[in-house]
């Protein structure tokens, strides 16, 4: 299995190199540069940014940029944000604790419904609770993170129930240790409810779809001719194969849900990495977009390699 995981990580290694690169050059193709606007204010002197060309090797061919970059990564410099004024791997070490909260959070309240919304609908295909679920979905899917989480904060707004966006309570280091906790997760709630919506809602039918096909299969047939229990044929034998194609998706989850956050950090006020992100690509920060771009590339594989890895485990065709 070690050797196994090694390798899948030597097989990402060219591809996070291809991601990096040619965003790299699509930052250089983009007209203009962060240096532009202070190049056109005319407190800032020419030799002030000169200074700024030659200090981080903005003056050389594109190429070597990005293989002083590179050289600097293998380092664990990441570079310097020039809109925050500091060193690109601060920024985002301050920013990634609070997106790992809420997409965490995002992903065990997804798969929490997930898994048995999906074998209900299974078990009462085309009747009242299916058809509702297929409802529920079809909203779901058709309704965008950043409009459901303005619509709870309205809700909010009303109710007075939850907090209006932001991660803490302006009174949030006088509390205690228990009363922090649910500081936090009072605020969790909206955005995490707005970013499981639509995943719950097309997932839950994956789900629904897989149960189906592994219900209808001939050896769950023949289980049901040898008098196993209905219980046993569907947790035990039916489930664990409908839950390979599954478990691949859930592999995906760690990086789309940093993309996925960026619009609905910004609406609800949460201090998260994908409005750092959005605000380093709008501002054409270099450093900081590589540095966004690399921790993307490494979640996305290491969500693949923990799917591989709980795939081997889970169907021993595939371990071999």
């Amino acid at each position: 299995m070690i050797i196994y995981a090694l390798k899948r990580l030597g097989y990402s290694i060219p591809l996070l190199l291809g991601v990096t690169f040619m965003t790299f050059l699509f930052i250089h193709i983009a007209p203009g540069d962060f240096l532009s606007e202070l190049k056109s204010n005319p407190q800032v002197s020419r030799q002030a940014i000169k200074l700024y060309e030659e200090k981080f090797h903005l003056n050389e061919p594109l190429l070597n940029q990005y293989l002083i970059w590179l050289k600097n990564i293998l380092k664990g410099d990441l570079g310097y944000s020039f809109s925050y004024k500091a060193e690109v791997k601060n920024v985002i070490a301050s920013r990634a604790k609070n997106t790992i909260i809420l997409s965490l959070s995002a992903i065990v309240f997804t798969w929490i419904f997930v898994i048995p919304l999906g074998i209900i609908a299974s078990l009462h295909k085309n009747k009242f609770i299916d058809r509702f679920i297929s409802l529920f979905s079809y909203l779901g899917i058709s309704s965008p993170s950043f409009l459901l989480a303005m619509v709870f904060l309205y809700f909010a707004y009303i109710s007075g129930l939850l907090p209006l966006g932001g991660m803490r309570s302006l009174r949030f280091y006088e509390l205690s240790a228990l009363g922090k906790i649910l500081d936090i997760a009072k605020h969790l709630v909206i955005p995490t409810i707005a970013l499981s919506f639509a995943s719950i809602a097309s997932l839950q039918r994956i789900m629904r779809a897989n149960m189906l096909e592994v219900l209808g299969s001939a050896y769950i047939l023949a289980a049901k001719a040898r008098g196993i229990s209905n219980t046993r044929i569907l947790y035990v034998h039916a489930l664990k194969n409908a839950l390979n194609p599954m478990i691949t998706i859930f592999g995906y989850q760690f990086s789309s849900l940093l993309s996925g956050a960026a619009l609905t950090e910004i609406i609800v006020g949460w201090p998260g990495l994908g409005q750092v992100a959005l605000e380093a690509v709008r501002k054409q920060d270099l450093y900081l977009v590589m540095g966004s771009v690399i921790i993307s590339g490494v979640l996305l594989i290491a969500g693949n390699l923990i799917a591989d890895i709980l795939l081997a485990f889970s169907d021993p065709r595939i371990r071999y």
